[in-house]
């Protein structure tokens, strides 16, 4: 009888545990990946309860699809074959989620007001380049925040000639092409701030579609520290600015600022609930020089917003958005 050659490497379960990526890193990616696609997906089920770990997920959300490509080139060098299986499944959650952010622009419909968002910083030191940044952009409406004098001169000098019309109230602006036919300051004030603290108005406008209610809001900032996300401020100038939402007369509403958070943060519902978000264009805003979130924001009711993008950056800390809003039908003669 012939004698079984002995394998060197002891063969069987040994062997087999000494295959690329079948150790436990594979094991690690895998269990990554199903996490990922579970928060991606079922993110409204992460606690936000003290440190607000919901909102603080929500905002930075779109990045899952960054941390599923680490992980496919993690499972590639170990060529662990059934993480990349596994990671299939975080990237058809993205990409239903996300994908169509990434379509190409719909065609423009005729009933379409060009919308232009930014916060202008009030340090900037160059207010008259960033006026025509935003002149060059060809917006019917230019919604502006954190306008302060000096500064505030120059956009009212710069922006006169194409837009005759505008509303300043406190430290948010409204220049239009068209009539502004009413305008006044609203109280989003979250509690223990003082009457000083004026951030945002209502507007109306009269559009060639009909009278159109505009709303500049600059919400309350956020703050990441030990111990979380600091966002019960602007979460509580949210719900007021939500009350005030639901009381409008008009069908067509525009929202337009520095909401100080992304369309996903719950801590925005009360405006998002209400009015539809862009279907197209991450757009994203804030820091310059790299942006990492879209915190300004175009919002729309009685219509859509096809896309949303960003325009050339400016002296500002934020980059300003174009937004496209498409109404649903025109107002009845």
């Amino acid at each position: 009888m012939a004698r079984r050659e002995r394998r060197p490497d002891g063969g069987g379960w040994r062997a087999w545990r000494r295959r690329p990526g079948a150790g436990p890193r594979g094991r690690l990616i895998a269990l990554l990946a199903v996490l990922t696609a579970a928060v991606t997906a079922l993110h409204r089920f992460v606690p936000n309860a003290g440190p607000r770990l919901g909102s603080l997920v929500e905002n930075f959300l779109p990045w899952t699809g960054a941390l599923v490509l680490v992980l496919a080139l993690c499972a590639l060098a170990r060529r662990a074959r059934v993480a990349l299986v596994v990671l299939l499944l975080p990237a058809v959650v993205w990409a239903v989620l996300f994908g169509p952010l990434l379509l190409p622009d719909p065609p423009v419909e005729k009933r379409t007001l060009r919308v232009a968002q930014h916060n202008v910083a009030d340090d900037n030191p160059d207010p008259a380049g960033t006026a025509r940044t935003l002149l060059a952009a060809d917006a019917d409406l230019i919604a502006l925040e954190e306008l302060v004098e000096p500064a505030l001169g120059v956009y009212r000098k710069e922006l006169a000639a194409r837009y005759p019309y505008r509303a300043v109230h406190g430290t948010v602006g409204l220049w239009s092409r068209y009539p502004i036919t009413a305008h006044r300051s609203l109280d989003i004030r979250p509690r223990g701030v003082d009457a000083s603290w004026q951030r945002a108005l209502r507007a109306v406008v009269r559009t060639p579609e009909g009278e159109t209610a505009v709303y500049v809001a600059h919400l309350p900032s956020v703050r990441i520290g030990a111990g979380g996300l600091a966002s019960a401020r602007r979460d509580e100038s949210a719900a007021r600015l939500g009350a005030l939402l639901s009381a409008e007369e008009l069908r067509r509403v525009v929202v337009a600022g520095d909401l100080n958070a992304t369309v996903d943060d719950r801590g925005i519902a009360p405006l998002t609930s209400r009015l539809a978000v862009p279907d197209r264009g991450f757009a994203l805003s804030f820091p310059e020089p790299f942006p990492v979130a879209r915190i300004d924001q175009v919002l729309a009711g009685g219509g859509s917003v096809p896309r949303v993008s960003t325009l050339p950056s400016t002296g500002s800390d934020h980059r300003p958005l174009l937004a496209l809003i498409t109404w649903d039908a025109p107002d009845r003669r």
